[in-house]
């Protein structure tokens, strides 16, 4: 693996004028009148729309990419953590920390419609648009299958202990599920809703975040004791590699295109790794953000990363919008 730059020196060459970076910032949109933690971002495409759960602001922020600004500050939710487009139901579905389970808010009218009750600490959302079905991580130890259409759960698995991050596959029934307090990956079949293998998480703790390359049967799985992406062989479960991140992760993505990770982390950094090797991952960059900066999305279609910064002291809560450059 080649050896890495200093943390400083990776700062240095991100922040000088004209240096050629991985991600290139190119705005920032002010979130008025938040406070506290930002957690997850989902996309509507079709309307240019980032929206964005405030966790710690009750609301949710309805962000225009396309012209840059704030649309509108949605209020009536507890906690929100997950938040995920259903664009063929015409809801954005928001999972609740506290209370209600999921919130379907109207999609264009931004009214909030039924819940679906699931108990509390409902978390991450994913929506398979194939099978029209939401699929949401909540409680003690569960995952459940929603149609976000009729506002009603349709099936759950139970697990070791509290989902965090999961992703689906496009090619194959399997849902990946991180389940930290358990130190495992869970393999879900969303067909059948029961659990097929566990994989022990043993050479870090605290697996948060998580990304797939479904193409090369590779999942990447972001852990934060100590701040480390794992590996793993989706053919066998097996760790086929590792390497350093930085800390207080808790969104990563993979980008097929570029094939490279992008890590978000609360430290205050984003890292961005280069993913073209099966086992080895290699640090192209360390970009400069703002501490409490974890939360992510990346939307290939547009090149484009969105980062979450919340408020602390002067810096302002806002979204940063950044270019992705081959």
């Amino acid at each position: 693996m080649r050896k890495y730059a200093s943390a400083a020196a990776l700062l240095f060459m991100a922040t000088q004028p004209g240096s050629q970076t991985p991600l290139n910032m190119v705005r920032a949109v002010e979130l008025p009148h938040v406070e506290g933690r930002i957690d997850h971002l989902a996309l509507d495409p079709a309307g240019d729309r980032l929206f964005v759960a405030a966790l710690g602001n009750n609301t949710v922020e309805v962000v225009d990419v396309k012209n840059g600004t704030h649309i509108k500050s949605l209020s009536g939710f507890h906690e929100p953590q997950g938040i995920a487009v259903a664009a063929e139901a015409k809801v954005t579905a928001v999972a609740n920390g506290q209370g209600s389970g999921v919130q379907l808010v109207g999609l264009d009218d931004y009214r909030l419609g039924r819940a679906v009750s699931l108990g509390d600490d409902s978390d991450n959302v994913r929506y398979d648009a194939a099978a029209k079905k939401l699929y949401v991580g909540y409680g003690g130890g569960a995952l459940a299958a929603v149609n976000p259409s009729a506002a009603k759960a349709v099936g759950s698995v139970k697990l070791a202990g509290h989902p965090e991050s999961f992703q689906l596959e496009r090619g194959g029934p399997r849902i990946f599920v991180n389940v930290p307090n358990a130190e495992q990956i869970a393999v879900v079949d969303r067909n059948a809703m029961k659990i097929t293998a566990t994989w022990p998480v043993s050479d870090a703790r605290s697996n948060y975040p998580m990304a797939l390359d479904e193409d090369n049967h590779r999942l990447f799985v972001g852990c934060r004791k100590p701040a480390t992406v794992l590996i793993y062989d989706t053919t066998n479960g097996k760790k086929i590699g590792a390497a350093e991140t930085v800390g207080d992760t808790d969104d990563m993505f993979y980008d097929a295109r570029l094939k490279r990770l992008y890590v978000a982390g609360g430290e205050g950094f984003v890292d961005v790794l280069d993913a073209r090797e099966q086992t080895t991952l290699t640090r192209l960059a360390r970009i400069k953000t703002s501490p409490g900066a974890r939360t992510a999305l990346f939307a290939p279609n547009q090149g484009r990363l969105y980062l979450a910064v919340p408020h602390r002291g002067a810096q302002r809560a806002e979204i940063r919008v950044y270019e992705v450059r081959e």
